[in-house]
């Protein structure tokens, strides 16, 4: 759990530096410290749990993901 308020916590401040910016997954991966497969399982759940929303190109490979409009209260409260 503690993990995924991380990935939250550091989308967030990203979100927070860059407003009109889309967050690159590598930047996130970076920024969050988890590998790219580690981070795409969990955003998998966060997005299932209406947290994130995550847009994949390249079949899967990269892509782009915010925080949706749960995701941003969810922050706004723990950050």
């Amino acid at each position: 759990m503690a993990a995924l308020a991380g990935v939250i916590a550091a989308l967030w401040h990203i979100q927070a530096e860059w407003p009109d910016k889309t967050c690159s997954l590598a930047k996130l991966s970076k920024q969050a410290q988890l590998s790219m497969s580690v981070l795409l399982r969990y955003l998998t759940l966060l997005e299932e749990a209406g947290l994130v929303e995550v847009t994949l190109d390249d079949g899967g490979v990269t892509g782009t993901v915010r925080l949706s409009t749960a995701g941003l209260q969810m922050a706004r409260g723990n950050v």
